[in-house]
């Protein structure tokens, strides 16, 4: 897990709503939605960081919602392992290509699925549920890259809906969970 507020810890988040109760002077990334956005704007970053041209980054700690896969799941998490949900691995592996699909860190035990689809339909949210818990956006992105970069990772995750028609409600959930988030950043901060 992530040693945080070191100065080199780097708090990364999908949006600025998603990110609107993190401490001042926390150190912040905001990338935007889904998995190529992440992935290009924290690879971006972390190569700056690796050349001298922007400080060091010793960890990340991506913040954000999640959509519950099953009606147990309420509140913060910190997922243990987290799985591309929508790249055809099983295929590519079958026809010889090395598809690492799959990330574990120490974490709570729960398992997250991201994917570039936004989840707000009842039967993908249980076929989802049949391999994860949570689901997200840009999880399993931001885990590849700093894979890729040797920099450990954590992941956050507030639930701010079940993954069904309330889900299309996120922008007036975002902010509950938002302030969840800024809590647990600030109950580490010192």
């Amino acid at each position: 897990m992530v040693e945080l507020f070191d100065a080199g810890t780097l708090v990364v988040s999908a949006t600025r709503a998603e990110a609107a109760h993190v401490p001042a002077g926390t150190r912040l990334l905001i990338t935007g939605i889904g998995k190529v956005r992440a992935a290009t704007v924290l690879s971006r970053e972390l190569s700056a960081a690796e050349n001298g041209a922007a400080p060091a980054v010793t960890g990340v700690v991506n913040i954000g919602t999640a959509g519950a896969l099953h009606v147990r799941h309420a509140g913060l998490f910190i997922p243990s392992t987290v799985i591309e949900h929508d790249i055809s691995s099983v295929a590519l592996r079958s026809m010889g290509y090395d598809i690492v699909d799959t990330y574990t860190f120490d974490g709570d035990g729960t398992v997250l699925a991201t994917g570039d689809t936004f989840i707000a339909d009842p039967a993908v949210r249980d076929e989802l549920a049949q391999r994860a818990d949570l689901v997200d956006m840009e999880g399993a992105a931001l885990a590849h890259v700093c894979a890729a970069f040797g920099v450990d990772l954590t992941l956050v995750k507030v639930v701010s809906d079940s993954a069904d028609e309330q889900a299309m409600d996120w922008p007036s959930l975002v902010d509950a969970a938002a302030r969840q988030l800024g809590q647990w950043l600030a109950e580490r901060a010192g």
